[in-house]
């Protein structure tokens, strides 16, 4: 099959590559100059399968007033009152509560745990190197509230069958002894042994290599001005129009993250709203001071991560909508953390400063799958899980577009799911 994808992120060129094993004739549009230039740049560089977690849980939205009023808040909201944010708002809040966040988070669990196993199998087979460490997620608490919060997610955990570790002071610093010298006083942790972290540029930059010796055709610098769609009484998509130019095919793949909704509207409704995030990147200066992997501050919610020789920071969550500009206070905020869990570990006046925006669907969870159109499907909506979820939602989408048996559950990941909200 003649299968078109839109997007070269994590999530586009994975699913390439899975496509492409698979036997078909895959061509990526991207309009950027190369691979992962845009949400995938210089995300947390998480591989957090038990961490996955809806943004939309019980208290949420009593927590995000409270947090609106502090300086260093992990969330803010600007109200643009357009019909898309008013809409994706309130189908959030409609997720907040306990049963929707123990099923919304089960398979988002599900959809992530497949997907570590998927990125194992991948690194085995073609040795891809992407700065990876295999040595878990800590998630930090600097109160007994946040250690006594965490039960709700172990209970998620235990049912779903993911190893943890739940971690007192003294334990806290076997699994991340450089925490031994943080400014701030840590009550405990709760530590998953099986998750992993990873430059994500970098991973699909070095897949995109094995994609090109598979025969896909990458298509940079090249922008997408609408799909083509023939018929009335059962719409079929048959190609995609990129100025003057028509490139035809047998299926086209949507894997645009943020811009999908913008592309699809009026055609297909889909239920994605960009959170933007912010990043720093800071080189390490003393190695003996640096995390062992993840990090995750629960009080900030900003990930802390390792590569090689550089430290990652990253999170934060702001809704202004396509607005990409850099806010210094949001800097600062995660050269806060930085400096208060790990002390001269990097140097920060170094550091460079990136944000991006996340497609984040109400329920977090992404959508994989066919839509209404013949032959238009989408793998789009993972959220601050991309890198996470991307393997596994590649084989997962690559199986169902080849009429394959999926080896985990899909039925409730594709769009149809919203028809009865």
């Amino acid at each position: 099959m003649n299968i078109i994808i839109l997007g070269a992120g994590v999530i586009g060129v994975t699913s390439a590559y899975a496509l492409a094993k698979q036997g078909h004739q895959v061509t990526v549009i991207e309009r950027h100059s190369g691979a992962a230039l845009d949400t995938s740049f210089a995300n947390a560089g998480q591989i957090s399968p038990g961490y996955a977690s809806p943004w939309a849980a019980p208290g949420v939205p009593t927590k995000a007033m409270k947090w609106m009023l502090r300086k260093n808040s992990p969330l803010t909201i600007r109200p643009d009152w357009t019909m898309a944010q008013v809409k994706w708002m309130l189908a959030m809040i409609k997720n907040c509560d306990a049963d929707r966040y123990t099923r919304n988070k089960s398979r988002m669990v599900r959809l992530a745990e497949y997907s570590r196993d998927c990125l194992i199998d991948l690194r085995t087979q073609t040795g891809i190197a992407y700065e990876g460490r295999q040595k878990g997620t800590t998630q930090v608490f600097r109160s007994t509230n946040q250690l006594d919060a965490a039960a709700k997610d172990i209970g998620v955990l235990e049912i779903l069958g993911v190893p943890y570790e739940l971690l007192d002071a003294e334990n806290l610093l076997k699994a991340e002894p450089a925490l031994v010298n943080s400014r701030v006083p840590l009550v405990g942790g709760l530590r998953l042994p099986n998750d992993e972290t990873g430059d994500c540029q970098l991973f699909t930059e070095q897949l995109t290599k094995l994609c090109e010796a598979l025969g896909v055709e990458f298509k940079f610098n090249t922008t997408i001005s609408d799909l083509v769609i023939e018929g009335s009484g059962t719409p079929t998509v048959t190609g995609v129009r990129c100025g003057e130019t028509v490139y035809h095919s047998d299926a086209v793949l949507c894997t645009l993250g943020v811009y999908t909704p913008l592309l699809l509207k009026g055609r297909v409704d889909v239920p994605i709203y960009p959170i933007k995030g912010y990043s720093i990147t800071l080189p390490i200066s003393d190695v003996t001071r640096a995390p062992v992997s993840t990090v995750l501050d629960e009080t900030y919610k900003v990930a802390v991560t390792r590569f090689d020789d550089r430290i990652r920071v990253g999170g934060m969550a702001e809704l202004r909508g396509y607005d990409s500009s850099l806010i210094a206070s949001r800097r600062k905020t995660l050269e806060k953390v930085v400096n208060e869990l790990y002390p001269e570990a990097g140097d920060t006046a170094q550091a460079s400063f990136w944000t991006g925006l996340r497609p984040v669907t109400p329920d977090s969870t992404p959508i994989i799958g066919k839509t209404p159109i013949k032959g238009l499907w989408l793998n789009a909506g993972h959220g601050t899980l991309g890198w996470t979820m991307a393997s596994g939602s590649a084989q997962l989408i690559a199986d169902l577009m080849s009429d394959k048996t999926p080896d985990i559950e899909s039925n409730d990941l594709n769009i149809s799911r919203y028809e009865s909200e």
